[in-house]
């Protein structure tokens, strides 16, 4: 047995099959690959990284299991998965995701080949483990993988708190003590889906009187992720970082499937000596980053941008330019996926009736309005060039001029008390 002293959860025990997977190279590798990107440009203690989330994660796992009274093969698998959940993730995690995406075809929870091979596969296949079984619980498949990849997993629950601790803010603070107490399996084929369709095989709920269990983890995530996970300083050093992948792929040799497996410092080092994208690598380092040249609500995006891919938005951003009379590198066009809010469909008990959150909550309608009032477009450009660029993209997007955000705001922007 091992035994981690860890800033979030005090005293953390691992056995078994998770003792031999944490010093895999797979897992080793986390430790270079920070949990939250470029936040720590924003809050300079969020140094933390995939492999302290990762042990946090499997504790959680570990004391849900035992509360549920899941021995076992059955445990074994869920531990495993809990402690490989991550190591598919890039360099700065998410960050690069939808750029080796496009050119590979795998997420970072398509990690069938990582598990099947070398260290890992070795220590999953002696302890008895199919490694494709547990790939299978990382991607969310299978009997009782809600725990690591559902609604109500583990994974939220470490990450919320954790983010919470080293960035500062408080918002990320829940009871997760109480939540794998709460935690039960039902049968699937007792359920009837929204369409009445019937499902196998058991489905993760909270149990009867937890419905605000469930509203806080809605509401810890809808208050981070204004102050934190989508902080204009984040958003625009995230979006320098992925045009500087982007042209590494472009004017080296480095393949996509290689940046998948960099970590943090290969990635940056890769940046710096490749002159295509020594500029960018120089502004990231020296937090010379790119300003806001436009800031734009949901409501005042048109259609076209909002369901535009990615080559319509590199098309976009050579036309801003082309209008700005700046040169292509100097604009980012940056749109975010459409706002979702996954944790509401997580299911609990009412009066013996296991029902959708979402049905049950008055707070899910209030945070999803919150959270599309969250959202906003950025157009990113070197400072001298932002009042140009910010012109010419209100003109080539076609934003209406007066719904332009002129100062950036850091905390919700609706109140609950608006949906009274």
């Amino acid at each position: 047995m091992i035994t981690v002293k860890d800033t979030v959860h005090d005293h953390i025990e691992i056995d078994g099959v998770a003792a031999d997977l944490v010093d895999t190279p797979a897992v080793q590798r986390l430790r270079h690959v920070k949990q939250l990107g470029t936040v720590q440009l924003v809050y300079p203690s969020a140094n933390h990284t995939r492999f302290e989330h990762s042990l946090g994660v499997y504790h959680l796992a570990s004391r849900a299991l035992d509360h549920l009274r899941i021995e076992g093969t059955r445990a074994d698998r869920i531990e495993a998965a809990a402690m490989l959940h991550d190591v598919g993730h890039g360099p700065f995690s998410h960050n690069l995701e939808s750029l080796t995406h496009r050119r590979t075809g795998k997420y970072h929870d398509d990690v069938d080949e990582l598990l099947a091979t070398g260290a890992v596969g070795d220590v999953l296949r002696d302890h008895d483990l199919d490694p494709d079984r547990i790939a299978g619980i990382v991607a969310g498949e299978g009997p009782y993988a809600g725990l690591v990849s559902g609604e109500l997993d583990v994974d939220r629950m470490d990450y919320l708190v954790r983010d919470a601790y080293h960035t500062g803010v408080p918002y990320g603070t829940i009871d997760t003590e109480r939540f794998v107490r709460e935690l039960t399996f039902v049968e699937r084929d007792e359920i009837a889906d929204e369409g009445g369709a019937d499902r196998d095989g058991p489905e993760l709920v909270l149990d009867e009187g937890n419905v605000q269990t469930a509203e806080s983890l809605l509401l810890a995530r809808a208050l981070m992720n204004p102050v934190v996970y989508t902080h204009h300083v984040a958003r625009i050093s995230k979006a320098m970082l992925r045009r500087a992948a982007s042209e590494l792929l472009d004017a080296t040799a480095t393949t996509a499937a290689e940046l998948r497996r960099m970590d943090d410092h290969d990635f940056l080092a890769a940046i710096r000596d490749c002159r295509a994208t020594a500029e960018l690598s120089r502004r990231y380092d020296e937090r010379d980053l790119y300003k806001l040249a436009v800031w734009a609500e949901y409501d005042d995006v048109p259609d076209r941008v909002h369901e535009a891919d990615h080559a319509a938005e590199t098309a976009l951003e050579r036309e801003i330019a082309a209008e700005a009379g700046v040169a292509r590198d100097h604009v980012i066009l940056d749109v975010p996926p459409e706002p979702t809010m996954r944790e509401s469909t997580a299911r609990v008990t009412v009066n013996g009736e296991i029902r959708r959150l979402e049905r049950q909550s008055p707070l899910v309608s209030a945070l999803r309005t919150a959270q599309r009032n969250q959202w906003r477009l950025g157009v990113y450009a070197p400072e001298p060039a932002t009042d140009r660029v910010g012109r010419a993209a209100a003109d080539v997007l076609a934003l209406d001029p007066d719904g332009l955000v002129t100062e950036v705001r850091g905390a919700m922007p609706t109140t609950l008390d608006e949906f009274e």
